[in-house]
């Protein structure tokens, strides 16, 4: 789709006093005499725009695209004069969008018009640039058309653009724009703005606009060329891009190739472009240039608290592993660290983008994992493969089916393993308007883990929910209220044959701030042990002091059932704090959390966590 071009000179123009005076070879020559002979400066330069008719919106407008306004006291004259010539036209083309025609601008240095002095002589300083604008009357629109329009497509024509209505050359832009958009997405691609026919009538106050499309022809899509020194093979780039070639044109089928290239994670930059002009069979080839990131990453991180110790984890990730932009990632977690309960587990997980078809990425992964927990310890290893496809933006679901073997030492035993045959479909929305630091949107996380016990244990099925909400209040975004729903269940088997890996607790920095790290379980025998049914509820103020420095203060409440669904005899304990954010450009804010036991057990007493990121 073609740009709009720039608006044609009005038929009857409306001319800035002495505006036209100005000739280029004057301003070349004044700038030639100036290099050659040097200009002095402009002395204690006082600098004002009065505009009596104009309102306060359009002063400030006028204001704000002045360049002499801008000028420092010490500015040089060809400076000052430069940006004084310039203001003529800068300061017409506003108030055209903002509807007036027929305006008088006056730019005088030191009493003189800036438009009739001589360049080639110009004053030895400059002392003061006095702008007077008189907006004139506001124009209306007398004719407002645009043709031709597609059938099959509505144009999106602004509300203003139509007989009687404020005239503006906005609106006129946005009208051309949504005709020409209109015309793209029925198929005609080369479509383009053959003439404009604009006249203001003074007299009348009125401008008359007719725009004049040319479509060009409807096409389907033909070749996707490929440029650019990318390691990744052509054959794998179109197979990911999936472009539909044949297909009648429409920009959201580009932009869906566009897209999934972006996705795999394997390209710095991705740009899909029309050929020059269309095949003789009716198609239009199109170019995608792309460039490659850097084959590898590598990330760390950390974060303390008083119940957990200290935490450390890593990534090395490979982007092109093949040759057909596969991913390799490998983390590494260990958590406990300066404690006696210490933790660890590693994984690797390997993407093929588009291996099962346009949209789809096979992945496999594999776990081991050694837990010391508070009332438990367990050695797993996994093992998945699955499928991924990414259903929007900000929308994938993946199904997965895989191997766990684990042992245990809990309250119910020691040495006891279990050995399950597991599925797991799982699908995530992310509306959040940042993920590191989000003012506005939701999240939605849900999992459904079916499980078949190969050694003779009951089946059964878990469910995990998590849910956050933002919200800003005013417009200032300065104050957020944010809130957090966990809710997980185990259906089928009691607890005593299951895995506690796949138990819950309560307490600790990712569900209750205040509270030991999995200090709520269910009591098996003076001891504790996960229940089946968890639920966690979380909210936050956010109030940002400065553009770096927020407060927070937050309460926390967790519930742990033996059985599968909390109630009102569930077991609780919650707990309140408050925290400090310190916000990190390119890492996102750092995070300090001091927090104590509202409910529940308060032995422990206070509790801190220092982390990168919000809590939630």
């Amino acid at each position: 789709m073609t740009s709009l071009p720039p608006l044609r000179p009005i038929a009857r123009p409306i001319t800035c006093t002495s505006l036209h005076r100005v000739r280029s070879f004057a301003v070349v020559a004044a700038l030639a005499t100036g290099l050659l002979c040097g200009f002095p400066a402009a002395q204690a330069l006082e600098t004002t725009l009065t505009a009596p008719k104009a309102s306060p919106e359009l002063t400030t407008n006028l204001e704000g695209a002045s360049a002499a306004l801008g000028m420092g006291q010490t500015a040089e004259v060809q400076e000052v004069l430069a940006a004084a010539l310039s203001d003529y036209r800068t300061l017409v083309q506003v108030l055209y969008d903002g509807g007036y025609f027929a305006p008088v601008v006056n730019i005088r240095i030191d009493g003189r018009e800036a438009a009739e002095i001589d360049l080639l002589t110009p004053p030895r300083q400059i002392n003061a640039v006095a702008i007077t604008v008189d907006p004139g009357p506001a124009f209306t629109f007398g004719q407002a058309e645009v043709s031709p329009l597609p059938q099959s497509e509505p144009a999106a024509l602004p509300a203003d653009f139509k007989p009687g209505q404020p005239a503006s050359t906005g609106t006129i832009q946005a009208a051309a724009t949504a005709a020409l958009t209109a015309w793209d997405r029925a198929g005609h691609p080369k479509v383009e703005l053959a003439a404009q026919d604009i006249t203001a009538n003074a007299v009348k106050q009125r401008l008359d606009a007719a725009l004049h499309i040319a479509p060009g022809p409807r096409l389907r899509l033909g070749k996707m060329q490929i440029k650019g020194d990318s390691d990744v093979r052509q054959d794998a780039i179109r197979r990911i891009a999936g472009f539909e070639s044949g297909k009648v044109y429409h920009p959201d089928l580009v932009s869906k190739s566009a897209t999934r290239l972006r996705r795999t994670g394997a390209f710095s930059s991705v740009t899909l472009r029309q050929a020059e002009t269309p095949n003789p069979d009716g198609t239009l080839d199109f170019v995608a240039e792309v460039e490659d990131l850097p084959k590898r990453r590598f990330t760390f991180g950390i974060e303390f608290s008083t119940s957990e110790a200290v935490e450390i984890s890593s990534s090395w990730m490979h982007r092109n592993l093949f040759g057909a932009a596969e991913r390799l990632k490998i983390d590494l977690s260990l958590s406990g660290l300066g404690s006696s309960d210490l933790d660890g587990s590693v994984s690797a997980r390997l993407d093929q983008p588009a291996a099962l078809g346009t949209g789809e990425t096979l992945f496999y992964l594999g776990a081991l994992e050694q837990l010391k927990e508070e009332h438990y310890t367990a050695t797993s290893l996994t093992g998945e493969i699955g499928v991924r496809r990414t259903v929007s933006e900000t929308t994938f679901v993946e199904g997965a089916l895989g191997l766990r073997l684990i042992k245990a030492d809990d309250a119910y035993g020691a040495d006891r393993e279990f050995k399950y045959l597991s599925g797991r479909l799982r699908a995530e929305k992310d509306k959040r308007d940042n993920k590191t630091d989000p003012t506005g949107g939701y999240y939605l996380d849900g999992e459904i883990v079916p499980f078949v016990g190969l050694d003779g244990r009951d089946a059964g099925l878990q469910v995990n929910i998590d849910a956050r909400g933002y919200k800003s209040l005013g417009d200032t975004g300065r104050i957020v209220l944010a809130g957090r729903l966990q809710l997980g269940s185990v259906i089928g088997p009691n607890s005593r044959d299951v895995s506690p890996t796949l138990l819950y607790f309560s307490g600790g920095a990712g569900s209750v701030r205040g509270q030991e790290f999995q200090s709520l379980g269910i009591d098996v025998g003076g001891q504790s042990a996960g229940g089946r049914g968890y639920l966690a509820l979380s909210g936050e103020i956010r109030g940002r002091i400065t553009d770096a420095i927020s407060l927070v203060g937050f309460y926390d409440v967790g519930f742990v059932d033996e059985s599968s669904f909390v109630s009102g005899d569930s077991d609780y304990h919650a707990g309140a704090g408050i925290g400090l954010r310190y916000d990190v450009t390119g890492i996102g804010p750092i995070r300090f959390d001091v927090a104590l036991p509202v409910s529940g057990d308060d032995e422990d007493g206070l509790q801190f966590y220092i982390g990168i990121g919000q809590a939630f």
